[in-house]
């Protein structure tokens, strides 16, 4: 992760108006948006785009050649510049489909983050769909209408259903611009074969989920991002007063480029140069959706995921985290006893306050991340007591979460799968950071396994390294034998992790 930045703000002194960004790192693009937050309201006042095309350095084995590397950190060491001066806080930077399944991707973070000063969020593909809807809903009028929305990406298309700002349905799907082009046009020709291959391709993939969305139904489609985009502009250049996209129009942009015979002779009023190398993979996506979906037409918007990133991020500061909305119907699905959940999470954080400093726990994520934790540690305990935070762990880590990153409920599942018994030494990548979080949290279990209503008396918490001291009130321990049992075999658990537990009564 990368160092905290020493800019810091006392946001009570700086007044209402402030700037946030948002960098996506996509398959094909690098798109950066700064908007200007007033009350609440946003409006955009810069946006940077790179062609970066980090799929087409994507091998079979899936890495990154050193060449695509280098040409994205040089992109972003000039997006850097734009950036300097905000508030770390107020951006955020993600990567999608290309950085999911990079095996090398690591390196290259690492160097990405070290230049922006802010941590890269590598999200799921439907995180990505939920971000994609949010960001065109505020494109549009606000009405009634159910949507389906399609963003087709270099490496990815995602399809999802929704009214207003919520998203219903959500699907993301591996083909893209990019990858399309690689898999049936890898050769540079334009022939009516390839093109029927491709749209069949895309239907292969659109095949499961078919069924699932006509059933549903929409009233309006929209499309976003740089494909559709681009065959919109098409057809108007086309034909001036077309202002939606129809499968007849596909066929015409089809027919023309079959013309071309050649990708390097592509040459289509509305379409940008350097977007010709991969739009007739595009073009076949849309066209496999079109067919698979029975869409009749579709309007264009500029609306997309850096745009939804910037909504959700101002969401975020207004304390209105769409991480806590999903937390909490976790808790509901899971039939989470909440009054409980609420007594481990205030004596976690409680505990916390006292050793952050020490332990060097004093960023935002890390008093997040334990509460949550706190809030969901028992959410495994719906499929069976036993081994409980081990099914939880289980969950956390492999269900769509929206609003977080997959770093972030990656962690949030080591935590709750470190509350209790053992600690999960076949964890290599559970930090000491991960591991003094779980440790907060396993003490405050512990004080309150008699799940009672019984208010604790103050706990002193004292920490320094790997030694931990817990004090309690003179005889209050005595009192309660349970507890002062449980702490003698929470000292022998943390033996394996090197911490060693004091406890003074």
């Amino acid at each position: 992760m990368a160092e905290p930045s020493p800019i810091s703000r006392d946001r009570s002194s700086v007044g209402s108006e402030r700037q946030l960004a948002a960098l996506d790192l996509g398959s094909n693009s690098f798109h950066l948006v700064v908007a200007q937050e007033s009350n609440g309201r946003l409006q955009v006042v810069d946006r940077i785009k790179e062609m970066v095309r980090l799929a087409d350095g994507l091998s079979e084995s899936k890495t990154l050649s050193a060449e695509v590397v280098q040409r994205a950190l040089d992109c972003l060491d000039r997006f850097s510049q734009r950036l300097r001066g905000l508030d770390p806080d107020d951006f955020r930077v993600v990567g999608t489909n290309t950085l999911r399944r990079a095996t090398n991707a690591r390196a290259f973070l690492e160097e990405a983050e070290r230049i922006l000063g802010k941590e890269v969020e590598i999200i799921s593909g439907r995180e990505e769909a939920r971000l994609i809807y949010l960001g065109v809903s505020h494109a549009l009028e606000d009405t009634a209408d159910r949507r389906l929305v399609v963003d087709i990406g270099g490496g990815s298309t995602e399809l999802i259903l929704g009214r207003r700002f919520r998203a219903e349905v959500m699907e993301s799907l591996y083909m893209g611009c990019v990858g399309m082009t690689q898999r049936c046009f890898a050769d540079g020709k334009l022939r009516a074969t390839q093109f029927k291959d491709a749209i069949n391709l895309a239907r292969q993939e659109l095949e499961p989920l078919e069924q699932v969305y006509r059933d549903a139904g929409w009233d309006i489609a929209i499309g976003a991002s740089g494909t559709i985009l681009a065959v919109q502009d098409i057809l108007t250049a086309m034909s001036p007063e077309t202002t939606t996209i129809t499968l007849d129009g596909l066929k015409a942009i089809k027919k023309a480029l079959i013309d071309m015979r050649q990708i390097d002779r592509i040459s289509l009023s509305g379409l940008p140069g350097e977007r010709a190398p991969v739009f007739a993979g595009g073009l076949c996506v849309l066209y496999g959706i079109f067919e698979s979906l029975g869409i009749e037409e579709m309007q264009a918007t500029s609306g997309a995921l850096r745009e939804g990133l910037i909504y959700d991020l101002l969401g975020r500061v207004n304390d209105q985290d769409t991480r806590e909305t999903t937390v909490r119907g976790l808790a509901e699905r899971y039939h989470i006893e909440s009054a409980h959940a609420r007594r481990v999470r205030e004596t976690a954080i409680g505990l916390l306050a006292q050793a952050a400093r020490s332990w060097k726990l004093t960023e935002p994520t890390d008093k997040l991340l334990l509460g949550w934790a706190a809030d969901l540690h028992e959410i495994g305990m719906d499929i069976a007591h036993s081994q409980y935070h081990k099914h939880g762990g289980y969950l956390l880590e492999n269900m769509d979460m929206a609003g977080f990153s997959r770093l972030d409920q990656h962690h949030l599942a080591l935590i709750v799968r470190a509350h209790r018994r053992k600690f999960p030494l076949e964890e290599t990548d559970m930090t000491t950071r991960l591991q003094r979080l779980a440790i907060l949290l396993r003490l405050s279990v512990v004080l309150h396994r008699g799940r009672t209503s019984d208010v604790l008396p103050h706990v002193g918490l004292k920490v320094r390294g790997n030694q931990i001291k817990l004090e309690f009130p003179d005889g209050w321990l005595a009192r309660h034998p349970l507890t002062q049992l449980d702490l003698a075999q929470e000292t022998n658990y943390l033996k394996a992790i090197e911490h060693t537990l004091t406890v003074v009564a």
